[in-house]
């Protein structure tokens, strides 16, 4: 099995396990035993700019207010505005406006 396959499948594993609760507390939990403090500092960050950018903040305000890179930003806003994009799906299912 190629390293590819084995993030595949163990994404696709994680995906599955998270979609099997809907305790919020309970994800919040494993997350944080799973990932690092940088990087769940580096998730919400990303979490934070797309719903500032979904509520129409401008990426150089965004990058300001939470000293983050125009280049993160920019990415950011290329996903949220491709079609079906899984950002929108989201920030919809969490009844956010846009």
């Amino acid at each position: 099995m190629s390293d590819e396959s084995v993030v595949r499948t163990a994404l696709r594993e994680l995906s599955l396990a998270l979609a099997a609760t809907t305790d919020p507390e309970e994800i919040e939990s494993f997350l944080h035993s799973l990932l690092t403090r940088t990087e769940i500092r580096a998730i919400g960050n990303r979490w934070t700019l797309v719903k500032e950018i979904d509520a129409g903040t401008t990426q150089r305000e965004i990058a300001r207010k939470y000293s983050l890179s125009l280049c993160k930003i920019t990415r950011g806003s290329r996903e949220l505005k491709k079609p079906g994009s899984p950002f929108k799906k989201m920030l919809d299912r969490l009844g956010k406006p846009g």
